[in-house]
């Protein structure tokens, strides 16, 4: 298989792009990150860079990379401003700005992803493309309320990824599109947030990683459009 993760140098990015390459059936692993540096590196990695706000090296990217990829993964993500503030406790703390600076990460990124990247996935054989979601992103779930732009931008990646598994089912018979909740995972973005979890609901990236690589290999494309957890549960929109 050749595979593509966008977001390798984040903590589950990287522990994604490593569980791929020990894998045996795994003959190339394109990570894709915004410098050269917290690249996982070996025989199989192959570098690339982007940038998720910019729609020409997304496009630049995916033709560096080439066809056929046998599954994409996009680990990227942020659930605080990019000035450290955030997510907000109450409406009162909504901003245009915020609202924007989260949406475009942690939706209209992947979207774009999602566009140049489905080219490159065979029509003759499974494919898989799967973005980190959050299970905060679950409408139906929701019974806490706040971390509005965090939650409303997750929601809207579901939404996205739900739209293209229906696309890519008319096309593709044996690929599938899903989102994904890693869990909390220890890592910078839940950093400030761990307080109150316990150490078994703690998880660290090498061990989210293999969790959702082990769903994903359980998947069917009966299951495309949905959210999963880590655990292999579905989750609800």
């Amino acid at each position: 298989m050749r595979c593509a993760v966008f977001g390798a140098s984040g903590g589950v990015g990287a522990a994604l792009a490593r569980a791929l390459a020990a894998r045996d059936d795994v003959a190339e692993v394109h990570v894709g990150s915004r410098g050269a540096g917290g690249v996982p590196q070996g025989d199989k990695f192959r570098h690339f860079a982007f940038d998720l706000t910019d729609e020409d090296s997304i496009a630049a990217a995916c033709a560096q990379i080439g066809a056929p990829l046998d599954m994409v993964l996009v680990a990227t993500g942020r659930l605080t401003r990019s000035d450290g503030t955030g997510p907000e406790k109450a409406f009162r703390a909504v901003t245009a700005a915020g609202l924007a600076e989260l949406f475009t990460i942690n939706t209209i990124g992947p979207a774009l992803i999602a566009k140049h990247v489905l080219p490159l996935l065979p029509r003759e054989r499974r494919a898989v493309f799967a973005a980190l979601s959050a299970r905060v992103g679950s409408i139906g779930d929701n019974r806490l309320g706040g971390w509005h732009a965090y939650r409303a931008s997750k929601a809207a990646l579901n939404m996205l990824v739900r739209n293209l598994a229906i696309e890519l089912g008319r096309t593709h018979a044996q690929a599938l599109a899903v989102t994904l909740h890693p869990g909390t995972v220890d890592t910078a973005l839940s950093a400030p947030f761990q307080k109150g979890v316990t150490p078994e609901k703690l998880f660290t990236p090498d061990r989210s990683a293999a969790a959702l690589l082990a769903v994903l290999d359980g998947l069917t494309p009966a299951d495309s459009g949905k959210l999963f957890a880590w655990d292999g549960a579905e989750v609800a929109f």
